[in-house]
Parts: C-alpha cells; sequence; structure tokens
C-alpha cells in the first residue's frame, strides 16, 4: 500500500469490501510517524465514507482484571449474535527501550481465529491517556471495514485513562472484587467518565466479595452527579464472570439499551460531534508541536538557551517563551496604558 501510487479511493474501496490484508496495511499506515505516510493516511481517511452504525466500546481497568479474557469471551458471544468485532487492543510502551510485547491475540486465541472478528495490537508509543494516538484513526477504518462493534481496550494504567471516553460511543469500567468501597467509587477522573462499571470475576470464592463490591459502586454511582447524556438508573454497575461467561448478555443488553436511548434522544450524535471538535483541537495542538519542534530557528534557540537554564540563568518558562517566539514572532503584548 505505501508505495509511490498511492490511490486512496482505490485502498478505501478495498476496505469497504471486507479486505482484512488491506485494512490491517492501512492500520499500519495511519500509525506510521513519517511525514509521506502521515500525508497518504489524510487522504485515505477522506476517501472513506462517512462514519458507519458501529458501536465504539472503549474498555479499561488495571492489570490483572481479566480484560483480554473479558473481551475473548464477550466478542464470541456477539458474533453468535451475527456481528463482527473488531479489537483494538494498546499495549504501554516500555520507557526506555520504547517496544513492547503485543501479545493481546495470543491471550484471545479462539477469538483472533475467528473469521467475523480482527484483532489489531497497537503499542501506546508513551502516549498518554491509555491509548495510543492513532487509535482513534485505527476506528474509523474498522467502522468503514463494516464491523459492527469495535472493542478498544486500553493499556491498564488506571485514572488517567479517560482519553477513550473521547473515541467510544461507551466507556466500560472493569473492575475486580475487592477493588474499592464506595470511597474509591466517587473519586473522579475514569470513575465520572465510565458509563457502566462491571465486576469481574464474579465466580468460585470471588462472587460473595464481587456482590459487595458490586453494591459499593451501585452506591457510590447514586452519590454521584447525574449526566445529561444518560438516561434513568445509568451509569450503572454489574457483575460479569468472563472465565464463565455469565453476566455478559445482561451487559451487553444494558449497552443496547443505554446506545437506543442516546440514539433516540439525539444525544448520540452530539457525543460524536463533540468528540470530532476534541480531535480537531488536539491534532491541531499535534501539528503546531511538530512544526515547532523540526524547526530550525526554534531549534537554534533552544540549543541557545538550555545552558542557561541548566544553571538557572533563566526561568524554563521565559526560555520556552523565547523559543515560540523565534518559531511564531514575538506575541503582541495589550498595553495597559491610556
Amino acid at each position: 500500500m505505501i508505495r509511490n501510487e498511492f490511490e486512496p479511493n482505490e485502498i478505501a474501496a478495498q476496505i469497504v469490501n471486507g479486505n482484512r490484508r488491506t485494512l490491517s496495511r492501512a492500520i499500519t499506515l495511519v500509525e506510521s510517524s513519517n511525514p509521506d505516510h502521515r500525508v497518504q493516511a489524510s487522504e485515505l481517511l477522506n476517501a472513506l465514507p462517512p462514519a458507519g452504525h458501529a458501536i465504539r466500546i472503549g474498555l479499561s481497568g488495571t492489570p490483572g482484571v481479566g480484560k483480554s479474557t473479558f473481551i475473548e469471551n464477550f466478542g464470541l458471544q456477539l458474533i453468535a449474535a451475527d456481528l463482527r468485532v473488531a479489537v483494538l487492543a494498546v499495549d504501554p510502551s516500555s520507557a526506555r527501550s520504547g517496544g513492547s510485547i503485543l501479545g493481546d491475540k495470543t491471550r484471545m486465541d479462539l477469538l483472533s481465529r475467528n473469521p467475523n472478528a480482527f484483532i489489531r495490537p497497537s503499542p501506546s508509543q508513551s502516549h498518554l491517556g491509555g491509548v495510543a494516538r492513532r487509535t482513534r484513526e485505527a476506528t474509523a477504518l474498522c467502522e468503514a471495514a463494516g464491523f459492527d462493534v469495535v472493542l478498544i481496550e486500553t493499556v491498564g494504567v488506571g485514572q488517567s485513562e479517560t482519553m477513550v471516553a473521547e473515541m467510544a460511543d461507551l466507556f466500560v469500567l472493569l473492575l475486580a472484587p475487592a477493588g474499592g468501597d464506595e470511597l474509591q467509587g466517587v473519586k473522579r477522573g475514569i470513575m465520572e467518565m465510565a458509563d457502566i462499571i462491571l465486576i469481574n470475576k464474579a465466580d468460585g470464592d470471588l462472587k460473595p466479595t464481587a456482590i459487595r463490591t458490586c453494591a459499593d459502586y451501585a452506591g457510590a454511582l447514586r452519590l454521584m452527579r447525574s449526566r445529561m447524556q444518560d438516561p434513568k438508573d445509568f451509569p450503572k454497575a454489574l457483575m460479569v464472570s468472563a472465565i464463565e461467561g455469565s453476566g455478559l448478555a445482561e451487559a451487553w443488553c444494558e449497552m443496547q439499551t443505554l446506545v437506543a436511548w442516546r440514539k433516540e434522544t439525539g444525544v448520540w450524535d452530539q457525543i460524536r460531534e463533540s468528540q470530532n471538535i476534541y480531535w480537531f483541537n488536539a491534532e491541531m495542538r499535534q501539528s503546531l508541536l511538530s512544526r515547532l519542534e523540526n524547526d530550525p530557528n526554534a531549534g537554534a534557540k533552544s540549543c541557545e538557551l538550555q545552558e542557561d537554564v541548566r544553571l538557572g540563568r533563566i526561568a524554563p518558562s521565559v526560555a520556552a517563551e523565547q523559543v515560540v517566539d523565534s518559531f511564531l514572532g514575538p506575541s503582541r503584548k495589550i498595553s495597559t496604558q491610556k
């Protein structure tokens, strides 16, 4: 795909027709940081049809909570209901080497071999927010490929993983039994972003604990201020056992209920429109930062000031302002004199 004669309309047509090889290569293209590839990626994304009917579900949870087991069994259940499922699994990258294990397909062996499923692991590349920088574009490609449900699995680092809520229609938080009491439940951040909280591992000796944990979170959610995009009784906490498959059908039913309500009331479109603006602003900031970092004048000014900053002869904020001025020109100060 990445060649001199790049034909975005032809590639987009292959993706729409369900060519999995082309889809995989297209995701590789949009994840590339090569400037030429970024131009091609933009052309390809513009050639895609408008967003389809796919339900984007963001899934977060701490390591060890059972996200991979949940996704595999939940995905197989969706496929049994004649739905096509795509999984975008974001794997944490090493802060030292930059490498990632990318072992999600290995942990989802049955789902990865199903012809109606598509699993794509991607490195986070130290991008904050629990997702990779281009996960949203990969989601658009999967949606264009005709998948009915796109599951976006975050890296699983905790309270900071709120960015996935800006690219998903539903945000599901997976928690383990005894994962926290009501005080934990009312913490701001990831908790207030969740549409549905699932207490996993509600089986065997952990089931009584899971019942208590679910009750704790249900009580905590009642104390939190209701949101305009939620019907009555949402967000809510439920119990599931990914390994036994219990509770998965009920969880999917609740997700469908929330999706139907949001579509009927117009909230669905409002959320997606708001997300479009969010990512427009994010891309604009990232583009400006990239140009600043690659500007020769700004680079020379940065090298000139680094020693003064290191020795404390100039404040970092003042030095940064001078570097930006060398790129954009001095900012006009508003005079307070009459």
